[in-house]
């Protein structure tokens, strides 16, 4: 008897499984789409450049500093042709500042600059750049920086700040002539503002730091603890006279024993004491010049350094300078 081949006269699979799908959710789909779905529509909250920079503001104010920057971007992101676009970039260049992020502040104030010249915000921005790069230790390029700034500025008044500026971080480093050199070069109706005949003869003081001669306290330290004596580390002194001197005591006593090996032990271990204890005085007087310098100059600061503020509106900067009577 013949075979009698049934042809399958069903859909493909996957035509079949379409079919199923669409009757299965279709119905409920359906009761998503009644008459009540147009109240369950949330209209959309539409953002405008007036509020984005006012949301960026709140952080900024607030000192939420990480938000602020993200919003200030957003807001340039957005809104390109808005007029606050430089004051969003200040404040992200503020903001990083405030955060000690110095090197992204300065990255910040960077871009400003390169794309605004010469305005009020970006002459700002020169400043801020140079107090980034001193947060850095970095005072060579905090004053290349203001170098910028003094040679794209027509201004007298800030070419004589940044004059100011540049004159008090040599004083910083210890540059006595520099920094009178740089005070010099401000104009002649800046100088009774920046009180700079007092603070000339003020400098002329540093000839009274005391200062102790690295040279002399090794010299001195041919006996030990005396140099360490000279530089008035008193308690240095005793503990190098102390341990030195018994070891010199030990090896001699070993020596005069005949117990040689000993002897040569201790004295090469009394060797490295003898050569710390002049190292250490000479270290010891480079640190007594460092630290009376630093008081000195710590002083002067107090008593005669104008302090800048981050004054700022949008309409341009403003300086703040409170100055000691």
């Amino acid at each position: 008897m013949r075979n009698i081949r049934v042809r399958n006269i069903f859909f493909p699979d996957h035509f079949v499984t379409f079919f199923l799908v669409f009757f299965l959710f279709f119905p409920s789909s359906q009761s998503y789409a009644g008459p009540d779905s147009q109240a369950d529509i949330k209209p959309f909250l539409v953002i405008d450049a007036d509020k984005q920079f006012e949301f960026a503001e709140h952080y900024f104010s607030n000192q939420e500093h990480a938000s602020a920057i993200s919003e200030y971007k957003r807001f340039i992101y957005f809104f390109p042709e808005d007029d606050r676009i430089e004051t969003a970039m200040f404040r992200i260049g503020m903001a990083h500042f405030k955060s000690k992020r110095f090197q992204q502040a300065v990255n910040a104030f960077k871009t400003l600059i390169e794309k605004y010249d010469r305005t009020d915000l970006s002459i700002r921005s020169y400043l801020m750049i140079s107090e980034s790069y001193v947060k850095l230790n970095a005072f060579d390029a905090a004053i290349i920086n203001l170098h910028n700034l003094i040679t794209i500025t027509g201004d007298e008044n800030i070419q004589d700040e940044a004059y100011y500026r540049i004159g008090w971080l040599y004083i910083e480093m210890a540059s006595w002539g520099k920094a009178k050199n740089y005070f010099s070069k401000i104009s002649a109706p800046n100088k009774d503002r920046y009180r700079l005949k007092r603070l000339t003869a003020d400098l002329d003081k540093k000839k009274l730091i005391p200062q102790k001669n690295p040279r002399l306290a090794g010299f001195l330290s041919i006996i030990p603890g005396a140099g360490f004596l000279y530089t008035e580390r008193y308690q240095d002194a005793r503990i190098a006279f102390l341990l030195n001197g018994v070891l010199m005591y030990a090896a001699y006593e070993a020596f005069d024993n005949d117990n040689h090996a000993l002897g040569g032990i201790i004295t090469l271990v009394e060797l490295g004491f003898y050569a710390g204890n002049i190292y250490g005085a000479v270290s010891s007087a480079h640190k007594y010049n460092r630290t009376k310098t630093g008081q000195f100059i710590k002083k002067l600061m107090e008593n005669h350094k104008v302090n800048f503020s981050a004054g700022f509106s949008t309409k341009g900067f403003c300086v703040a300078l409170r100055l000691p009577f």
